[in-house]
Parts: C-alpha cells; structure tokens; sequence
C-alpha cells in the first residue's frame, strides 16, 4: 500500500467518498437505528387548545364517575369602588411627585 502513486490514492479517496455518500443515503432512506436519519419535527400546541382537551377529559371522567364535570373555575372578578380608586390615584400622584422631586424618571 505504500508504493501506490497520487492518482492511486486520489481515487481510492474518491471511492471512499462515495461509498460513505451512499451508506448515509442508504440510512437515511431505511432509518438507521444509530439515529442518523432525519429528525421529526415536533408540533407545538397553543395553550388554549391544551385546556380544550384537558376540559374535555375532566367531562370523561366525570360522566365515568356518574357526577357532574366542574366548570371553568374563574373567579368572577372583584370591582374596585370609585373610592377606592380615587384613594390609588392619590397614593399614585404622590408617590410620582415625590420621584419628580428627587430627580429620578422612575421608581
């Protein structure tokens, strides 16, 4: 092997790069099971459609279970009285003013 001239061994290089071409190909057309095919890709799901089907699955078991499936639990939300919210807005001012004094753009 060592008395093999430039042309030898620049197409015994050549011959080498096509059959490591081909075993590649040949993996990734039957799925090696070194991992060296293609990799799938994943789907992302929208959280909305993560609670239809978490809902949906509560309602199964429910109607398994013979009770009734609980409904969305959101909590109806608290309104703020006009006193209250004249209270924040002054509490607010305040502190915005004494910002301004002391020379800073925020707290």
């Amino acid at each position: 092997m060592t008395n093999l001239s430039a042309g030898q061994l620049r197409r015994a290089a050549d011959i080498k790069d096509k059959i490591e071409s081909l075993q590649t190909e040949l993996s990734r057309l039957l799925g090696s099971p070194d991992g060296a095919a293609a990799p799938s890709k994943r789907r992302k799901m929208s959280a909305a459609a993560r609670g239809k089907i978490a809902a949906a699955q509560k309602a199964r078991l429910a109607k398994q279970r013979g009770t009734k499936a609980p409904e969305a639990a959101a909590k109806p939300r608290r309104k703020m009285s006009a006193a209250g919210r004249k209270h924040l807005a002054q509490l607010a001012r305040a502190r915005w003013a004494k910002a301004k004094a002391a020379g800073k753009k925020t707290l």
